[in-house]
């Protein structure tokens, strides 16, 4: 196939495009190389046959240009972070929302009838919670006050029991707890909406904790495993926010890449109008004072130091079930949390 990688020049996009074009596609990319994520004069280091073009999903004219012939686009342009200044809300509406609907625009003039769209956990808000008493229930919001006392683990909201956190699966309620979470849910209703309006296709991966070589650093986007690995690539120590129990699920950047050819292999196959969600996680719980430990542990670095900080638009647990995405689409995570983490120890970050 002929594919077009939207912010195929990213952490997470040139995985990506790297794994399409060994799979033997043809790959085009539509990155706007913004200085925020690539400095000026560091270019993503991609396949010789892979083209790569500098525009803006935003933009509606470059967009046109780059779906000429092509039969199905797999969309990661994304701001990304937890937009937890309102005054960055318009910049992430404008990145992830605007640039998508202008995209799916695109998409419906053009014939292109397949997407597979990048999407994220964090339109759960919190994960799968379960008490004793009420069976399973939704926490409430964060409360500055409970969180100042150290008292990090969300209570039943109807008992005060203490819950016990579970796999969220794809049917969950969606719960946006920031900025960032809202605009990635808007994203799938766009895409939804399309899928009906021009009988298109759209699979949508909601990718846990991604990680790997190539993550960003010293950047307030990285996610907390570039920031753990940044401090210990300047001889710091991690600061773990909170108690460092937080769970959540590390999923390999390989393994998010192949998540997106089997959903590209898979989507030319839907039903027009069809729209699906898959988990795209590797099936291991661990904390965020677990994986700050190895870090160190393979680095060679101190030892983390938790400090009890937390953000507000944080949430506490968020692990995946991935069943689905097994089941339908025969894919398997491969990279297991510990090599997965010494490999990342040792591995560049980019600038």
């Amino acid at each position: 196939m002929r594919i077009l990688v939207t912010g195929g020049a990213g952490f997470i996009g040139s995985t990506v495009v790297r794994a399409l074009a060994a799979a033997g596609h043809e790959v085009r990319v539509l990155d706007a190389l913004l200085p925020a994520v690539h400095p000026s004069g560091v270019m993503p280091v991609l396949p010789d046959d892979v083209e790569l073009r500098r525009g803006d999903v935003r933009d509606a004219a470059a967009v046109g240009q780059a779906l000429a012939g092509v039969d199905a686009v797999c969309h990661q342009a994304a701001m990304v972070g937890l937009g937890l200044d309102l005054d960055d809300a318009p910049a992430y509406a404008g990145c992830n929302d605007l640039g998508t609907a202008v995209l799916l625009a695109a998409m419906a003039r053009s014939g292109v009838r397949n997407l597979v769209l990048a999407g994220s956990m964090v339109v759960y808000g919190e994960g799968r919670y379960r008490c004793p008493v009420h069976g399973d229930v939704s926490p409430g919001p964060r409360r500055p006050d409970e969180l100042d006392a150290g008292r990090f683990e969300p209570p039943c909201p109807r008992c005060g029991a203490q819950l016990r956190p579970g796999l969220v699966t794809e049917d969950a309620p969606t719960d946006p707890r920031n900025v960032y979470a809202a605009t990635k849910l808007a994203q799938e209703h766009l895409a939804g909406a399309w899928a009906r309006a021009c009988g298109g296709r759209v699979l949508t991966l909601r990718y846990h904790n991604v990680y790997g070589p190539g993550m960003p650093r010293d950047t307030p986007y990285a996610g907390v495993a570039s920031l753990f690995r940044s401090a210990l690539a300047r001889g710091e120590a991690p600061q773990v926010f909170e108690d460092g129990g937080q769970r959540r699920d590390f999923v390999h950047v390989e393994d998010v890449a192949a998540a997106n050819l089997a959903a590209l292999k898979a989507v030319v196959g839907r039903p027009p109008g069809d729209a699906r969600a898959y988990n795209v996680g590797s099936g291991e719980v661990h904390t965020i004072g677990e994986m700050a430990r190895a870090l160190a542990a393979a680095h060679g670095g101190p030892a983390p130091v938790v400090t009890g900080e937390y953000r507000l638009g944080d949430v506490r647990h968020i692990t995946a079930d991935s069943s689905r995405l097994r089941e339908e689409l025969d894919w398997r995570a491969q990279v297991p949390f510990a090599e997965g983490m010494a490999e990342f120890a040792a591995a560049p970050l980019r600038a």
